[in-house]
């Protein structure tokens, strides 16, 4: 009798083995181990940018032109690519994107919504950091970008306006992801003081602005945080004019940028502006909720 030569191969036996039962629920059962496995692999170094506890989502609208949109950093149409510790990505830092899609946050955060136009640092991630190293409990920040650089209050004001209908329905597409709206942020008027006319019909489109905007959000509870101009267009009298507007304002959170550097074309915020800007809104809001 012959041994036994496990190097020997027999394709009768095998093909015998392989119809058992036992054999292919192993088979079965190497297969679903080895996708797992795989899958598992795949998973390593990538974090789920979306939030897990509805409870501990927070939604924060940012509206306004081109200062809430950022441009720091940016000169010649370029931006220099230079992003501060204070606005480095967070995974608990997201933002809807112009696709209505939550994705982790980064500079430029109006990437894809102020578009045509060259975004640079704004106080969005400055400000979100900040709230995340004040209160390292309070969970996901979700913010929805919706400033358009160069626009005049009477485009947010009007009873028809494309770019409140806008921020109205991007702030509805971010609370289906859950969560609450904590604050809606503000920084809006640079464009309003081009013309002594312009300056002196702003208080009223301004609070025409503001009426519509809160009952179309339907909740008049949501907090909202104004900044207060640090610069204007045209004549100083017409931007202390939208200033001294702004500061009338009541029932609203002011932050007053006045004395924050400005680049070269004295109008737009410098980077480590946008970054003091975005811890001062950030106090502000806190002092909401203290």
């Amino acid at each position: 009798m012959s041994k036994y030569n496990p190097c020997e191969y027999d394709p009768f036996t095998f093909y015998t083995a392989m119809k058992r039962p036992c054999t292919k629920i192993f088979l079965l059962f190497l297969l679903l181990l080895l996708l797992y496995c795989y899958s598992g692999f795949r998973m390593i170094g990538q974090e789920n940018p979306y939030p897990e506890t509805v409870e501990k989502v927070n939604i924060f609208i940012l509206g306004g032109q081109s200062n809430m949109a950022g441009r720091g950093g940016v000169d010649d149409k370029e931006w220099d690519e230079y992003v501060p510790t204070e606005c480095l990505r967070n995974r608990r830092i997201l933002r809807l994107n112009e696709n209505s899609e939550l994705e982790e946050a980064e500079e430029p955060l109006h990437s894809g919504i102020d578009v045509n136009k060259t975004c640079g640092v704004g106080p969005g991630m400055a400000f979100a950091n900040a709230i995340l190293e004040k209160d390292p409990n309070f969970g996901v920040i979700v913010l929805v970008p919706c400033a358009i650089g160069g626009t005049s209050i009477t485009a947010w004001s009007g009873s028809n306006s494309s770019l409140r209908s806008q921020m109205i329905k991007r702030t509805n597409e971010a609370l289906k992801y859950g969560g609450k709206i904590r604050a809606i942020l503000w920084y809006q008027g640079e464009k309003d003081t081009e013309t002594e006319s312009a300056s002196y019909l702003f208080p009223g489109e301004y609070r025409m602005f503001l009426c519509r905007l809160y009952q179309e959000l339907k909740n008049p509870q949501i907090p909202f945080v104004q900044v207060a101009l640090a610069s204007g267009q045209g004549e100083a009298d017409w931007l202390e004019n939208v200033r001294a507007s702004q500061i009338a304002v009541k029932n609203v959170i002011t932050v007053d940028a006045m004395g924050l550097q400005v680049g070269e074309d004295g109008l737009h915020l410098t980077t480590n502006s946008q970054v003091c800007l975005g811890r001062m809104l950030a106090d502000a809001f806190f002092s909401t909720i203290s």
